[in-house]
């Protein structure tokens, strides 16, 4: 096995799911911080690993992939020692495939970058209550997809797991779980957090970013 190393930080979700997934594996890693609010994504350096400048970035053995759904994938497919994580039948897959999808455009770009660029990069201070309102739309979506089983495709962990949650735990600052109206969601999101190293991997930066967004926003309109 050729070196890893993951380039990140830790309030992002992506970066999160990463983290997770090697974590799941056994995998040893460095990880190296990449400051996006200090611009470090948009170096000569990092451009060369990455010409879209987004995090994450994983490298293994001098070669690079970028975007968290496809480096969590390549991590099972190159390194488990099983294909739970991201079974190779067809419909399993298909299914962990639409989370991840669902995962990408719209908990992530539909609900935090939706509201992260306008804070961060054009320093805005008031949400409107129709981004506030997409997050809420997007657990009603959750709590279907998890019906009656304990995780989003079936009996067991799959790397949609660990994409979603590190959305959905970064979004509970800006739109709350109410346990009542969405039990199923809130179930699975304790399930997720009894997790060993749960708090280290995730926990800790989703608080981050919580906090970060409760840092600019002034008003909900």
């Amino acid at each position: 096995m050729g070196k890893l190393v993951l380039y990140g930080l830790e309030p992002s979700p992506p970066v999160r799911a990463c983290k997770l997934t090697l974590d799941a594996l056994g995998l040893q890693y460095e990880y190296k911080l990449v400051n996006l609010l200090a611009g470090e994504h948009k170096t000569k350096e990092f451009s060369v690993k990455n010409p879209q400048h987004t995090v994450p970035v994983l490298e293994d053995d001098g070669k690079f992939i970028w975007e968290s759904h496809a480096i969590c994938a390549y991590l099972v497919r190159r390194y488990a020692k099983n294909d739970a994580l991201y079974p190779k039948d067809y419909f399993k897959r298909a299914l962990v495939d639409q989370r991840l999808h669902f995962e990408s455009g719209v908990l992530f770009q539909g609900c935090i970058r939706n509201i992260a660029i306008a804070l961060f990069y054009k320093n805005e201070t008031e949400v409107p209550r129709s981004k506030i309102d997409a997050i809420y739309e997007a657990y009603d979506f959750l709590e279907a997809f998890i019906g009656n089983q304990p995780y989003l495709c079936g009996t067991g962990i799959t790397i949609a797991d660990y994409s979603i949650v590190s959305s959905v735990s970064s979004l509970v600052g800006l739109a709350a779980i109410d346990a009542k109206r969405y039990p199923k969601l809130n179930g699975w999101l304790d399930r997720m957090a009894a997790l060993p190293n749960y708090q280290s991997l995730n926990g800790n930066g989703a608080q981050m970013l919580i906090d970060m967004f409760s840092s600019k926003i002034t008003k909900i309109v």
